[in-house]
């Protein structure tokens, strides 16, 4: 039997979305200095927009509005995506971290269109 949702936290896209922003949190640490208003800064806010949004959205009362936060939400994932391909060809990932990136990047996003289809 399937557990009963009763918070943001209970939803497995908001768990996925949160791990990823520990990993990009972790990741840009190592990014050069000179970095932190850009790219770094761009990074983690993206990734945090991602979990706020689909936090957001668990609280909004018409389907319609949870939709409008967790569309946002999926947009933040590809600007993340966007972001990673971007520090992986500039030099500052290496494979592993880009490849750990990306790939809990677009979990998140097809969970994302999970909580998008149900909402519709």
């Amino acid at each position: 039997m399937a557990e009963k949702i009763k918070s943001f936290a209970d939803l497995d896209a908001w768990k996925e979305s949160h791990r990823l922003v520990i990993i990009i949190y972790r990741i840009t640490k190592n990014f050069p200095r000179e970095e932190i208003f850009g790219l770094t800064n761009q990074m983690r806010r993206a990734a945090i927009s991602i979990s706020s949004n689909i936090a957001e959205g668990f609280s909004r009362e018409t389907n319609k509005d949870k939709c409008r936060f967790y569309v946002i939400a999926k947009g933040s994932a590809i600007e993340l995506q966007n972001q990673l391909l971007a520090a992986r060809d500039i030099g500052y990932l290496d494979i592993r971290n880009f490849d750990s990136a990306a790939a809990k990047s677009i979990k998140v996003h097809m969970l994302i269109n999970g909580l998008i289809r149900k909402v519709k």
